[in-house]
């Protein structure tokens, strides 16, 4: 079949086992283990959370009766205000936290732990199992690649070929004793010729070109209500992204972290120079007829 058609099989867990392995990082062993441990049990080097009677920093609310908890950075904040912030980050598809609260204006950006995180937040058990399986996810779509669940055995697969939709599961092979392939953009087993990984044979599989070269088109309310087409093609990594027109034109991909133009398409350090503007209308880019290529 080709060594582009053979994907790597990877549950959740050896992905954010993996990513442990990177220094620096937030502990993910710690979020994936922490399931197996009984409600009330902390680990042996857990800090107990030092409370103040101070504003909070985010919320800035002081009522002077209200207990509140002094983060790694020094500012203090109420369960509620870093749950509900923290909550905000993962909605919009960051999984690591970092600390809001301003000084002279300007943030402090410092980053929280998780373990940090859920004890000044008081995080009850379903909410840490939301927290820790929206970070796992996050986690594996930013540091690797694509993975979507087999739609026979409903494990996870990694697609380490970003420009193949024919994907093999290992573990439907091992159990089927034949080859067992389904197409990533559908997920049905893959129908027709392996070779052609580009589109499967489904007549109602759409494929991703196609739907940038069908969706509608959009006007940005930003920007003059300007049209353009409301799916583009994230120029750097190739995620599809949908667009409302109720917002800016510049987009964060939440797969490669990059902030792109949804107007040119130049990335939004490019398209704002000063003489265009953060917020200024730039040239149209036609419909894209391919996909960019994620080169990490």
């Amino acid at each position: 079949m080709g060594s582009k058609q053979s994907s790597g099989q990877n549950n959740l867990n050896d992905i954010t086992m993996r990513r442990n392995q990177s220094s620096g990082q937030n502990n993910l062993n710690d979020i994936t283990m922490r399931r197996k441990q009984s409600s009330g049990q902390s680990d042996f080097n857990d800090i107990k959370p030092k409370f103040v009677r101070r504003k909070d920093d985010i919320t800035l609310d002081d009522d002077p009766n209200v207990l509140r908890v002094e983060m790694s950075c020094g500012h203090a904040v109420s369960p509620k205000s870093v749950s509900t912030w923290c909550r905000c980050l993962l909605e919009r598809g960051q999984y690591k936290f970092y600390c809001p609260a301003k000084s002279d204006g300007i943030e402090c950006e410092k980053e929280w732990s998780y373990s940090e995180v859920r004890k000044a937040a008081g995080l009850s058990d379903s909410e840490r199992g939301y927290f820790e399986e929206k970070m796992a996810r996050l986690a594996a779509e930013a540091e690797y690649c694509e993975f979507k669940s087999c739609p026979s055995c409903e494990s996870y697969i990694e697609r380490k070929d970003l420009t193949n939709l024919c994907v093999k599961c290992n573990i439907c092979t091992a159990v089927k004793k034949k080859t067992y392939h389904f197409c990533w953009e559908c997920l049905r087993e893959w129908k027709g010729p392996a070779a052609h990984s580009v589109r499967c044979s489904y007549e109602d599989c759409i494929n991703p070109v196609d739907k940038l070269a069908e969706c509608s088109t959009i006007k940005l309310s930003s920007v003059d209500n300007v049209e353009c087409p409301s799916i583009r093609a994230c120029p750097t990594c190739g995620l599809l992204i949908e667009h409302n027109g109720t917002k800016c034109k510049n987009i964060m991909c939440k797969r490669c972290k990059v902030e792109f133009c949804f107007l040119c398409l130049e990335l939004t350090r490019i398209c704002s120079v000063p003489n265009n503007g953060y917020f200024k209308v730039c040239s149209v880019a036609q419909r894209q007829t391919e996909i960019p290529v994620w080169k990490r």
